[in-house]
Parts: structure tokens; sequence; C-alpha cells
């Protein structure tokens, strides 16, 4: 009779634990719903945009708003795509692709600061700023651990954006209207309980074309190379599932797969 009263009290305690972390969650959730909506950006956004991506997701046979959403990004073909699924089981399914408006530097990662590179590599989403200089910006978690091992460890740089305004020193802009758009979506998806949407940037489509070009205009920069062969390992797991590996790294800070 003891034991089954012991197993009753641990269940009730982590009944309570869980009924504490789900109170908790909706209000963190509903602080950053209000915090956001305050902004006359969002709140004009929101009323612009929501409707016509409930109606594109839709069309997709997807739910909205998303529950698991995932943006990657092509610097040398200046393009954006966003994908989707409604379980994590699932398969994403390709939602739009988006058109990044300018970008500087050249191929390759981002390496320190001043350097002007736009980033390369396996990121997520850290913070929503509804005030940017930019119109609206997503700040990415740059520099990952990667970053910080391969680049300079003392001013690796940082405050890398999917932002607003069309124009950029290491960022990947967008248009304002583009910009409202994919803010509202990945808004909505935070709201919708996915806390890290992953942002995966590469140089190229590490297609048969992209790895001609690769392999044509950087056969000497041998430290590049290596870098993407590396991340050509996550590139290609997606292609041939549709489905995202876990972002983990080796100690010499190669993203390990």
């Amino acid at each position: 009779m003891m034991y089954i009263k012991q197993i009753r009290n641990v269940v009730l305690s982590l009944f309570a634990v869980c009924c504490f972390l789900s109170a908790k969650a909706q209000d963190d959730a509903s602080t950053f719903r209000n915090f956001q909506f305050s902004f006359t950006r969002v709140s004009q956004a929101w009323a612009k945009c929501n409707d016509s991506l409930r109606k594109m997701f839709e069309e997709k046979g997807l739910a909205y708003p998303p529950k698991d959403i995932f943006i990657r990004a092509f610097k040398g073909q200046n393009e954006m795509e966003l994908w989707a699924r409604d379980v994590d089981t699932a398969q994403y399914k390709m939602v739009k692709l988006y058109r990044v408006c300018a970008l500087s530097g050249i191929l390759g990662p981002k390496r320190y600061e001043g350097d002007r590179q736009v980033p390369e590599g396996l990121y997520f989403i850290d913070d929503f700023n509804p005030k940017s200089d930019f119109y609206l910006s997503l700040l990415l978690n740059y520099p990952n651990y990667s970053d910080m091992i391969l680049g300079d460890k003392q001013r690796p740089g940082g405050d890398v954006y999917i932002h607003g305004g069309c124009v950029t020193i290491g960022c990947l802009p967008m248009t304002d209207p583009v910009i409202q758009e994919i803010y509202i979506l990945c808004m909505n998806a935070k709201l919708n309980g996915e806390n890290y949407i992953p942002v995966h940037i590469y140089p190229v489509r590490f297609d048969r074309r992209g790895l001609n070009f690769l392999g044509r205009q950087y056969a000497a920069d041998t430290t590049k190379q290596r870098f993407w062969v590396n991340l050509k390992g996550d590139y290609d797991y997606f292609e041939r599932t549709h489905k995202l590996l876990p972002v983990m790294y080796t100690p010499d800070g190669k993203y390990a797969f």
C-alpha cells in the first residue's frame, strides 16, 4: 500500500511539473505576442499577410499557423526557400521561393568582424526585432560553435539578420513587403511552439552545376573547398530525405553528420 502511495505521489508531482511548464510556455508566448503586436509595423504586417499566408499553406496541404518551418538560402543564386511540415516525422514540403534582393562579400563563410561576408552554415532564428532600422528583422545565432572555432575567436562579428530595406553589409536583405511576410510567418511558427526555426545558408546549390562552378572559381582555395565538402553533407541529406539532421559539431569545428 505504501509503495502505491509513493507511485501516486510521484505521478502527481510529475503532473504538477508538466502543468507548470505548460503554463509558463503559454505565458511566455502571450508575452511575446503582446510585445510584438505593440508595434505598428508588426500589426500592419499581420493584417496584410496573415490571410494570404493561410491560403498559401492550405494550397500546399499544410496546416496554418505552421508548427515546423525551415529556411535555406543560396548566396550564389540570391534565393531563399521556405519549407514546412505539420509533424516532426513528416517530410518537409516546399512552400515558396523568395528573392534575396542584395548581397555583400563573396562566396565563403564569414570568419571575422568587418569582412562584409554573409555567413554560411547551419543556424536558427535567435530573436525578432520589430523596431529594426531595416523595417523588421530576424536575428540569426551567428557565430555558432563552428564559426567560433574556425573564425576569429576574439572578433568573429555578429548581428547577422534576415531583414528589410534591401541593403546589406553581411546580412540577408529582403524588400519590405517580403520581410513582412517572412516575419509574420516566423512569428506565427514561434507562437505555435517552434522556438528554434532552422536557417541553413549555402554558397550555391550543391548540384552538378553548382559544384562545377565552385570547382572552377575556387579550385586553389583549399580552405573553402574543405568547408564546403563538410557543409555538403547536410545539403545532401536534406535533398535525399526532405528531413533535417540535428546540428552537431566535431571538436575542430566541423559539422558532424
